[in-house]
């Protein structure tokens, strides 16, 4: 990840390859655009040679233009901030600051002087760099020349105190780390990250930190009685695990726990996928990288509350060992399930991690699964959904996700959905044969693992957790790492008594 910093004196005179200022989008007939964020005028003139290369300051629209006389920097980047305002909401500016770092790739030193005269500001331009700096080649090795690596090295101008500033950049590198470790992890290769290898991973996170890993294996699985992730990992030869994380803090007096999907291949299993796209299913396990990354960030910030967080791990697989469509298993607790679908596997593996959860009495419990193609049909590539059983929460999760800055939507649980998933030979079955509100009766069928009286919210993320398209502001094409920083949100809107 791209180191940053706080730099003093004047955007003209830092030393850097490329310098970052803003561009809005005027008011005046006269003016198409108008530099933003710093009052030097050598770079403010350069607006009306931006006009002329046809920037019209759009978000997103990024502009490079040879640096005017008095600008130590070689080269200046404009970045389109949108409509002129007053003050730059943080989503803006993230994007902002994130498109101008993705767009400079390959570059070492990059300094930002965007609208950061607050701590929230600068934590936003900070993080959107960050983010847009991201790349993943680790896999390449013949054509790696051909692939520039992100940014390496980030200033940032800010009127802010000195000492806010620096807090807010420390927070940025924090969630900046976290969110980039679930991207890592969503666009590792399945033949790479196994569950085996997840849950490695994990405890090599943990050693040196307040988290505290344990690792369930296929055997004691079995033994455990864990029938939804023994059934989903049996067709493989790669077997499941279920991962438990830890964080502990002595003032803390709630519990949150957190449940993701950790499917590190879906091939559909007996009922398999069509070949087209199924590349893509090596994201499956992005509720899981979502959890463990938010595990790694509340470690460092250190809020006070509980945190538990699961992911059970499993490779959806064809074979003879696979279970059938048919097939009934007992989930972790007792409760037995019809397999009607095979390719409805991530609701069984978190089944038996969302009853293994209550055992730790949380006071909230969220999951967070690539779960449905439903939730792309009904929410399209960039919006996740939120279903709960308690209204508060959802809307409460709904506010942190905006506040992140987190596409994130609000969905019912319709209860007349429920009669769908019964079953003629066990307690429910895995899927509504109709197919009627597919997203939503997946969440009904999680629904029935949580007590009434617990407060539960799951967020479907089946398309905004894997960018399929070209990258867009801080948002590269592959794992984007969403819910990290709206769970984040929620553990220390918990810790100060909101949630």
């Amino acid at each position: 990840m791209a180191t940053i910093a706080l730099t003093a004196g004047p955007a003209s005179s830092a030393g850097a390859d490329v310098l970052v200022i803003g561009a809005a989008q005027s008011a005046r007939a006269d003016r198409a655009v108008v530099v933003v964020g710093t009052a030097e005028p050598a770079l403010r003139r350069l607006a009306g040679a931006l006009a002329a290369l046809g920037m019209t300051g759009a978000v997103d629209e990024v502009v490079k233009i040879a640096a005017p006389p008095g600008v130590k920097a070689g080269l200046v980047l404009v970045t389109g901030l949108g409509p002129r305002r007053r003050s730059y909401d943080g989503e803006t500016l993230r994007r902002a600051a994130g498109a101008a770092t993705r767009a400079l790739a390959g570059t070492d030193r990059v300094v930002l002087a965007l609208p950061a005269a607050t701590s929230a500001e600068v934590e936003a331009v900070a993080l959107g760099a960050v983010l847009g700096a991201y790349s993943f080649n680790r896999f390449r090795a013949a054509s790696s020349a051909r692939h520039r690596e992100g940014v390496r090295a980030i200033a940032l101008v800010s009127g802010a105190e000195a000492r806010t500033a620096r807090s807010a950049i420390a927070r940025s590198r924090v969630l900046g780390n976290a969110v980039c470790l679930a991207r890592d992890l969503v666009n590792t290769p399945p033949n790479v990250l196994t569950p085996r290898r997840f849950a490695e991973i994990a405890a090599e996170l943990a050693a040196g930190t307040d988290l505290a890993v344990r690792t369930l294996d296929d055997k004691a699985l079995r033994r455990g009685g864990y029938g939804g992730i023994t059934g989903v990992g049996q067709g493989s030869a790669n077997p499941p695990r279920l991962v438990r994380i830890a964080y502990r803090h002595p003032k803390a007096t709630r519990h949150l726990a957190l449940v993701g999907k950790g499917i590190t291949f879906d091939s559909g299993g007996i009922s398999i996928k069509p070949a087209a796209g199924m590349d893509l299913m090596k994201s499956d396990m992005g509720g899981a990288a979502a959890v463990l990354a938010t595990l790694t960030a509340v470690a460092r910030l250190r809020p006070a509350v509980n945190v538990t967080g699961w992911a059970p791990m499993a490779e959806n697989m064809p074979s003879g060992s696979a279970q059938r469509p048919s097939d009934v298993l007992t989930t972790y607790g007792g409760r037995t399930v019809e397999v009607l679908d095979t390719d409805a596997e991530g609701r069984l593996v978190l089944a038996d991690a969302m009853v293994a959860a209550l055992e730790d009495r949380p006071d909230v419990l969220i999951d967070v699964a690539t779960l449905t193609g439903a939730q792309q049909v009904a929410l399209g590539a960039r919006t996740g959904a939120i279903m709960s059983n308690d209204d508060d929460l959802r809307a409460r999760v709904h506010q942190a996700a905006e506040a992140a800055g987190e596409a994130m939507w609000p969905m019912p649980l319709p209860d007349e959905l429920r009669k769908g998933l019964d079953s003629s030979v066990a307690d429910i079955a895995n899927v509504d044969t109709a197919r009627l509100g597919a997203m939503l009766s997946a969440g009904i069928f999680l629904r029935e693992f949580v007590p009434d009286d617990l407060p539960w919210a799951h967020l479907d993320i089946a398309a905004p957790a894997f960018n399929r398209g070209p990258g867009y502001g801080y948002t590269p094409k592959g794992g984007t790492g969403i819910t990290v920083r709206t769970l984040v949100r929620v553990v220390e809107e918990m810790a100060a008594g909101r949630l």
